[in-house]
């Protein structure tokens, strides 16, 4: 397969970029004839649909995008044309000389060759103009050849939301109006049913529902406690990591929470990632930061007595607790936060030896992928860019071009299908990063595979190769499972709370219909924790039916209902969370099915 082959085609050549694209203008041209006095600023097509920022006269109201969703439906039925044109900056500056947000774009665009988000581009650009029917805009496109290629039908505006210009917090606040459009109703239908089925998954509001996970003010924004159900959840995948990682060769270490800045400086962390790590605490004039990573304490763990070839690779791993500081903006729920329990490894291997263990470390992404019923998943490419190096990137083009050579060249041999990237490697090296679909088709970032051929040089990390020499080793960082809490919450939205019988916090409800069943209720309970079996009783006062909605509540896989002739002759009445049920059950058979769903890892309950 070629490198072609495994390009993915970029979102800006496709129709459905050109359609938001698009419609983003239209939008525009509704709320300046809304507002005359509006001033417009960038308008791009995003991801499921696009965006216009506008400093405007008055907030905007929901009616407001009622009667703008109006006209935009007008312009599209007119059948207007898209017309470009290339003008000189004097010329541009004429078109909008009462916009300043254009002017000042104008000016990024002459004299330094800026995006609209003040960016520094490769070239100098042309300045472009897009005009259909009165509506003129600073542009670069691309764009449909008319309005009539949207189907108005299938374009929807969702809501308005701040934004400072140019995403400068020192800038003024503009108002943002987003916008959905697909390429018809069918398509729209099933976006809305997704972000109405997203709600009632989100894990912020099942995480508290069902007792994971809380936050506090007092702990700090970002900072998580588990309780004891997601405590359960945590055990679950930590001793499915050390099951995999274990039959595939790791070792597992502990590393302190804290070191010296020495570390990070010869690591390099600081430079590059001073920004998001909590401040150093100096005590006795040496200054000390908490980790934000593990792999300085791998490196030195490697380095702590002599390698030869034969101890390589050499995979160390460890579900190490990091701290990063998160902009307080950027936080949402367990997805973005400032304390995190990472799948952490490094994998120490000659570069004879590398193809092998990167696609041994893809394979254990695609385990876990089926296990947890991730159908969909894309790996991505993340690659340098000359003009980074020295300042956002390792300053060795050479070895960068090599390393990211190897990657295309293991994955192309694996026949593991993957997209670039570019300008979005590690400082140290190139990286596969892992997006996943959930199972109503959101899209979340899970973790990364990357390859290191820098930092084990600035730590001295050698081994005796087959020739009696010393050889720089190559690092591959990974974590297939990211972290604790970038993981939980992706499986609440995935399983919407219904967790498999294996990594439900709780997976037996014992329900006595009156309390003359309550012995029988607790020694059933003790039989099935004996057997390693999650279970409680429920011994409330109140009524049965209220005890069976409460576990429901609770998502809990089994409920076995207990009356007298279930006592008198050993059986249990079987009520799966799905509704199904099943009467008269010895007791021996529902061991038995359990012990096999956990057994094997099932989805089946």
């Amino acid at each position: 397969m070629s490198d072609q082959e495994h390009q993915e085609e970029r979102y800006e050549d496709t129709e459905l970029y050109r359609i938001r694209h698009s419609a983003a203008h239209i939008m525009a041209q509704a709320v300046v004839e809304l507002m005359p006095e509006a001033k417009y600023t960038i308008g791009p097509p995003i991801e499921n649909g696009f965006y216009y920022d506008f400093d405007l006269p008055r907030t905007l109201t929901p009616e407001d995008l009622e009667k703008i969703e109006k006209r935009m439906r007008q312009i599209i039925a007119a059948n207007h044309k898209f017309e470009r044109k290339v003008l000189t900056a004097e010329e541009a500056r004429q078109v909008f000389k009462d916009q300043p947000y254009k002017l000042e774009l104008i000016e990024g665009l002459e004299q330094g060759g800026m995006d609209e988000y003040g960016n520094p581009l490769e070239t100098k650009p042309e300045i472009s103009t897009y005009t259909h029917d009165t509506f003129v805009d600073l542009c670069r496109g691309p764009h449909v050849e008319s309005t009539r290629q949207i189907n108005p039908s299938a374009v929807k505006l969702m809501q308005v939301a701040g934004a400072y210009w140019r995403g400068d917090e020192k800038n003024k606040m503009l108002q943002r109006v987003y916008g959905t459009a697909w390429k018809n109703a069918t398509e729209l239908e099933q976006y809305l049913w997704q972000l109405e089925e997203a709600k009632k998954r989100d894990h912020r509001k099942l995480g508290k529902e069902l007792q994971i996970f809380t936050f506090d003010e007092e702990v700090g924004p970002g900072l998580p406690l588990w309780l004891p159900r997601g405590g359960v959840i945590i055990d679950m995948l930590e001793d499915l990591a050390r099951e995999l990682e274990t039959k595939a060769g790791y070792d597992r270490v502990r590393t302190p929470h804290l070191t010296k800045e020495d570390l990070f400086i010869r690591s390099g962390h600081l430079p590059y990632y001073a920004e998001s790590m909590y401040p150093p605490m100096e005590l006795e004039g040496v200054k000390y930061y908490v980790k934000p990573m593990n792999c300085p304490f791998h490196h030195k763990i490697f380095a702590s007595q002599p390698r030869s070839y034969r101890d390589l690779p050499l995979r160390l791993a460890e579900y190490g607790t990091c701290y990063r500081y998160e902009k307080s903006g950027e936080l949402m729920g367990l997805m973005r936060v400032r304390s995190m329990q990472m799948n952490d490894a490094h994998i120490y291997t000659p570069e004879d030896l590398f193809e092998q263990e990167f696609m041994a470390v893809i394979g254990l992404y695609q385990q876990y992928f089926d296990i947890f019923g991730i159908d969909k998943f894309v790996m991505r490419l993340s690659t340098h860019h000359k003009n980074g190096l020295g300042k956002k990137y390792v300053d060795n083009e050479r070895l960068w071009l090599k390393t990211e050579d190897m990657v295309r060249r293991a994955m192309s041999n694996g026949g593991v299908p993957y997209k670039e990237v570019p300008d979005e490697a590690a400082f140290y090296g190139p990286k596969i990063d892992v997006q996943i679909w959930s199972a109503i088709g959101r899209e979340f970032t899970l973790a990364t595979n990357q390859v290191d051929f820098a930092v084990p040089e600035r730590f001295n990390l050698t081994f005796i190769n087959r020739e009696g020499q010393e050889e720089t080793p190559l690092c591959i960082h990974r974590a297939p499972l990211s972290t604790h809490e970038r993981m939980i919450g992706f499986l609440i939205e995935h399983y919407a709370g219904n967790f498999p019988v294996w990594l439900s916090p709780e997976q037996v409800r014992i329900i006595p219909i009156t309390d003359g069943q309550n012995d029988y209720c607790v020694s059933l309970m003790k039989q099935l924790k004996d057997l390693g079996i999650r279970a409680s009783a429920d011994l409330g006062a109140d009524r049965m039916n209220a005890k069976i909605r409460a576990a429901q509540l609770f998502k809990v896989p089994y409920m076995l209902v207990v009356g007298g002739r279930e006592v008198e002759t050993g059986v249990v009445s079987l009520r799966k969370r799905d509704g199904s049920r099943a009467d008269g059950m010895p007791v021996s058979e529902f061991i038995a099915l359990v012990q096999q769903r956990i057994a094997t890892r099932s989805r089946e309950l």
